[in-house]
């Protein structure tokens, strides 16, 4: 009797071992229970709107032979084509050699004879043309879309691998908040963050070129400066192309923005034109 007494309590905490095991996970992975799919931390995701440039040929799209006469020519980047409506922002392809650039689209007479497209001396460079030898070019509009971009919250905040941690701007940060809190001067007055100026017109900025070197965009800025407008030169990228835009602007009146525009015309920029920005 004493025996199976004895037997039974050994089953006993066998049968109570194994229930503990299914509970806390025990040794055994068929055993541990699946991790609650509810209580799983889900990385925090936002969204930001990027710019990008599409094409839009509904606006404007054509594939005709251009030609460069070899002569220089202001205002960057451009093409010039017969029935074109208003300036437009453009990318340009060479269908011989698969080259492209981002320029501005003129409208130009329709020549009697010859091309149909007049490319300036910038764009042909660009484009690998020489002088006198006509190029099969393609010519789409340009529209800027934004476009919604999801931001992993998570991805942001990733500490470096193997948890180093670059100790250089750390100290250097102390030390930059040590030397000011010695010194503790007087706090500066908030500046007013600049307004921009006001302007009902619905193109109030002047743009004078785009051009694909940079240098060239920086030599106009200068010519504009001297002869007294103050241009702003935009550094930006479509599809992997850089290109430079130089703009002057905004004007509040119509009167002053027709001003404007002749001032820089007569510094030989013939095909500025008016945009929003």
């Amino acid at each position: 009797m004493q025996a199976n007494r004895i037997a039974a309590l050994a089953v006993f905490l066998v049968s109570v071992s194994a229930l503990s095991g299914c509970q806390q996970g025990g040794p055994f992975g068929f055993l541990t229970s699946p991790p609650d799919a509810e209580g799983g931390s889900t990385p925090a995701t936002a969204t930001r709107l990027v710019e990008r440039d599409v094409e839009a040929p509904e606006v404007f799209q054509v594939t005709e032979t251009a030609l460069w006469d070899g002569r220089p020519s202001l205002g960057g980047v451009w093409v010039a084509y017969p029935d074109v409506t208003d300036p437009e922002r453009v990318i340009i392809r060479n269908s011989a050699n698969g080259k492209f650039v981002i320029g501005a689209l003129f409208r130009r007479d329709r020549p009697a004879t010859g091309a149909a497209l007049q490319v300036s001396s910038d764009a042909a460079e660009a484009l690998g043309m020489v002088s006198g030898q006509p190029a099969e070019l393609n010519v789409t509009a340009l529209r800027r879309d934004e476009t919604a971009v999801p931001v992993t919250e998570e991805a942001e905040t990733t500490p470096p691998p193997d948890g180093e941690i670059d100790s250089e701007p750390l100290a250097a940060a102390a030390a930059a908040i040590a030397s000011a809190e010695a010194v503790e001067p007087d706090p500066a007055p908030t500046p007013a963050p600049r307004q921009p100026q006001a302007s009902a017109l619905a193109k109030p900025y002047i743009q004078v070129g785009i051009f694909s070197v940079q240098a060239n965009a920086t030599r106009t800025g200068e010519t504009l400066r001297q002869a007294g407008v103050v241009p702003t030169v935009y550094d930006q990228e479509s599809r992997g192309k850089r290109f430079w835009r130089v703009v002057v602007g905004p004007a509040g009146t119509a009167t002053e923005r027709a001003q404007l525009l002749e001032k820089v015309k007569g510094l030989g920029y013939s095909d500025a034109y008016f945009v929003t920005n």
